[in-house]
């Protein structure tokens, strides 16, 4: 049985399109249309945010709002490191998937001698720099912050020395650099990527499953690899992005992509995932109810978050 504690980040200065900071919130509604207790039967940590930032004109532009994001990370870091310290599970709900970059650290400050492996369900690769990035969005570069990793083999942009510096900084957040090794990650469903993330993921030699192999060869076979790669992993964190979901599901979400997974498989997936007890964190992120028609996209997510969280609890 784990002792949940749900970390609302209600951040979205990571995403290009606005209006992820409102998701947690649409999770919630969903919630009270299913007539369940979910968001009453768990504490809860509100992270302060940097959302004003938004309204202030962005001075980095091949990482927007990094000095705002910095700040998001340390605070997510410590609430984190502080609830996993405390024995509790943290189950992050985010705006945007930046903030899995803080998550990340707040996992390796609580456990420092810990292997952590990462399980990415996205449908991106989320593994830009400033060097490479096409939008300067850092949703789209926690896992570079967390791999430490600039790809400057394939350097596109020449970003100015102050916010090269704080890079530099979220890098070696918690005094650990890098947190995650590459063979300790395993990306399922992306399927968007851009050429600079493939030469780096090639590089790298990270773990794919994509989602013809889900159809393939079926959920628990996806489940069974992304845990045997992280086999030699002490700690897991999930982290699930909504739009790996496919776009005709997904549509209250900043980035969706077609040919994405059905909601079955994705809550499969979790479902089976959840089963594991090195699974010491896991996220939701990116429900953008702007974006979205009668809050369908939160509700499928919140169906997901339910029944994986059901499962932890009876584990």
């Amino acid at each position: 049985m784990r002792n949940i504690k749900i970390i609302e980040v209600k951040s979205e200065i990571g995403a290009g399109t606005r209006g992820a900071s409102l998701g947690i919130d649409a999770l919630k509604i969903a919630a009270l249309d299913f007539m369940s207790n979910f968001f009453v039967n768990f504490p809860s940590d509100v992270v302060e945010t940097e959302n004003k930032l938004l309204y202030e004109p962005v001075e980095s532009p091949y990482a927007k709002r990094i000095r705002g994001i910095k700040n998001m990370y340390e605070r997510i870091a410590k609430n984190v490191e502080s609830n996993l310290k405390s024995g509790l599970f943290p189950l992050v709900l985010s705006g945007d998937h930046s903030s899995a970059g803080g998550t990340i650290a707040g996992i390796k400050m609580a456990k420092p001698k810990s292997r952590l492996g990462v399980i990415w369900i996205d449908a991106h690769a989320d593994i830009h720099s400033p060097y490479t990035t096409p939008s300067g969005n850092m949703h789209g570069m926690p896992l570079a912050i967390s791999l430490a990793e600039d790809n400057k083999d394939c350097q596109v942009h020449h970003p100015d020395e102050q916010t090269v510096k704080v890079w530099n900084e979220l890098k070696k957040l918690g005094n650990i650099s890098p947190k995650i090794l590459p063979e300790d990650l395993v990306y399922i469903a992306v399927r968007d990527i851009e050429k600079e993330e493939e030469y780096i993921l090639k590089k790298l030699g990270v773990k794919m499953i994509p989602v013809s192999e889900v159809r393939k060869k079926g959920v628990e076979h996806v489940v069974r690899q992304a845990l045997l790669t992280l086999q030699q992993c002490d700690d897991i964190y999930v982290s699930f992005d909504v739009d790996s979901l496919d776009s005709s599901i997904s549509r209250g979400t900043g980035t969706p992509v077609p040919n994405g997974l059905r909601e079955r498989e994705a809550e499969d997936i979790l479902a089976s995932l959840m089963q594991n007890h090195k699974i010491c964190c896991f996220e939701i992120t990116e429900v953008n109810p702007t974006l979205d028609k009668e809050n369908l996209m939160a509700e499928i997510a919140f169906n997901i978050l339910q029944r994986s969280v059901n499962i932890l609890l009876i584990n």
